[in-house]
Order: structure tokens, then sequence, then C-alpha cells
């Protein structure tokens, strides 16, 4: 049975003090979200161990720092420019998180979630006020966000931040698995064109005679395919052979988990933006300036994400 969705994190984590039982779950955490093959090596548990708890310094870390949640009420809505940039009206904020609680079937009880959606800065042309003329035609950027989602809608905050430092250390996961996949995949390939070159390579040799494997204009010789197959050999060595799959794996876990930072960030970013969604150089009362909370990952995906309070918590 995976324990993939057994809970790690007691939601009073500080870096580095950690229960040892939390520790071991991490670790076979670790082990069933990639590969349970693993455990087959002979000291993956030591060997995982300093990497795991480096991974989960940075997500205890990386949740610890989201500023406090936002209410979505009326009121809220009112008081904050940033919810007013995310949402063109109360009841569409409204009805999107009755959406998205409805579709995770969450309990009316939920209090808090990350609210997460994608940035979208677009160039296009529009009407604009200089001075005292109306200039059209004037390049502008427009800022939006889409696709709305809730994460994690529990019936209080700690549970919620307890929720999302197990998200982040899977999704950490989920980039090693990934890699360990591309890895997999490569080997095969290269295992194929192997076999394929030997065998024409065997009857070079056997024959003592030269074919046109290619095209007539560029024949290919022993020399070519003794060179092919040695390059083939040097990259099966970089990505390893059948009998070194495993090792590699391992290795390849704990090289992401070792390195949370790079795998899985998150930044501050300030916009400038009116309340038409037009995005201005400098800050006034129709055009305050946005503090966007973002994470990032190695594939190259940004969401834009904050903690919010469910109206009718």
């Amino acid at each position: 049975m995976l324990r993939l969705f057994q809970s790690i994190f007691g939601g009073d984590e500080a870096a580095g003090r950690y229960p040892e039982t939390l520790v071991r779950e991490a670790i076979e955490r670790a082990v069933d979200g990639t590969d349970p093959w693993l455990r087959g090596l002979t000291g993956y548990r030591r060997k995982l161990r300093p990497a795991v708890l480096t991974a989960i310094d940075h997500v205890v870390a990386l949740v610890d720092g989201l500023p406090p949640p936002r209410p979505t009420t009326r009121d809220g809505y009112g008081r904050d420019p940033l919810l007013q940039a995310m949402f063109l009206s109360t009841e569409q904020m409204r009805q999107v998180l009755r959406d998205q609680l409805a579709a995770q079937k969450v309990a009316g009880g939920a209090a808090c979630a990350l609210l997460v959606m994608e940035l979208e800065q677009r160039g296009t042309f529009g009407v604009d006020l200089v001075g005292d003329t109306v200039v059209r035609d004037v390049p502008q950027v427009t800022v939006s966000f889409a696709n709305h989602r809730l994460l994690d809608p529990t019936g209080s905050e700690g549970e919620t931040k307890r929720l999302l430092m197990r998200r982040a250390f899977d999704h950490l996961l989920s980039l090693a698995l990934k890699r360990m996949v591309a890895v997999k995949e490569i080997r095969e390939g290269l295992d194929n064109r192997r076999t394929l070159l030997q065998a024409k390579l065997d009857v070079l040799q056997r024959g003592n005679w030269g074919f046109d494997l290619c095209t007539p204009q560029k024949p290919v010789t022993l020399v070519d395919l003794e060179a092919q197959l040695a390059e083939i050999e040097a990259q099966l060595q970089r990505v390893g052979r059948d009998d070194q799959a495993m090792e590699v794996a391992l290795g390849l876990l704990v090289d992401v988990l070792s390195r949370p930072q790079d795998q899985l960030w998150g930044d501050r970013a300030t916009l400038v933006v009116d309340r038409m969604g037009i995005k201005r150089a400098v800050a006034s009362d129709e055009a305050p300036e946005l503090v966007l909370d973002q994470l990032h990952n190695a594939e190259g995906r940004s969401l834009v994400g904050t903690l919010v309070t469910l109206e009718g918590s």
C-alpha cells in the first residue's frame, strides 16, 4: 500500500527540528513517490536522509514565508487592490471560490486555502489620456489573472499550511520522477541504437566488406561504426547501464531533494495596474502598486499565489 498520501507534516515544524517519525515518513514518501524499487538498494535511507532534511527545511520555509491570508468578504475585496485586480467583481470572486469548493467537494466549514492563478500580460493598443488630450493607438500592456484554483482548503490556516508543505514536498518528488523517466527513455533509446550499430558492425567485420548504410554520398566504414559505438557507450556511462539503473535513479532523487531551491522557489514582484487592468509606470490612486507572491519551478512554470480566508467561515 503506497504511503504517498499519508500525512508527514504535523503542522508545527520548524527548520532543522523534526521528529524522527516525520523524517522516516518523508524518506519512505520520497521512495513511494518515485520508484519503490529503490528499497532494494543497500543504505537507501542513509543516502536519502540529508537530502530529505534539506527538502523539508525548504518547503517549511517556503510555506511559512507566505503573507497572512486575505479575507474574501465583500469588505475585504473593497479594501484590497490585489483582489480587485485578480477578479472583475465581488460577485465573480465569490462565484469562482464557490465553484472551486464545489468541484473539490469541500464542506462549508473550509476557512483557509491557497489561491493560485496565472499572470497574463499582453501587449495591445488602446486609448489613453495624455495631459488633457485623448490619444488613440497607444501601446499598452494589459494585466489579467486566469485559471484561478484553490489549493488545500481546510478549516484552519495551520492545517492548510501543513498540507501545502506536503504538496511542495510532493512536487519535488514529481520533478525527480520526471528526470528518472527521461533518463530511462534515453537509456532505452541508446540501448536500441547500440544494438543496431553492433549488428551492422558485426556484418562488416565478418564479411570484410563495406556497404552504404546512409546515402551513396557517405558510406559508413568500420571506423565510423566503432566511433559511433564508442560515443553511445560514453553516453550510457553518463546515464547508467541497466544494472546501474537503480543507483542512477537514487542519485537523481538525492540531487533534486538536496537542491530544492533550484527546483521550486518563491519570490515577490511588483506591478502597477490601473482599474482597467492597464500596466502603468508610476503608482497613483487610480493605479496602485500590487505585490505578487510567485511560485516557480525548474520546468519554467510560474503561478501567483496568495492565502485567502473564505467567506462564511
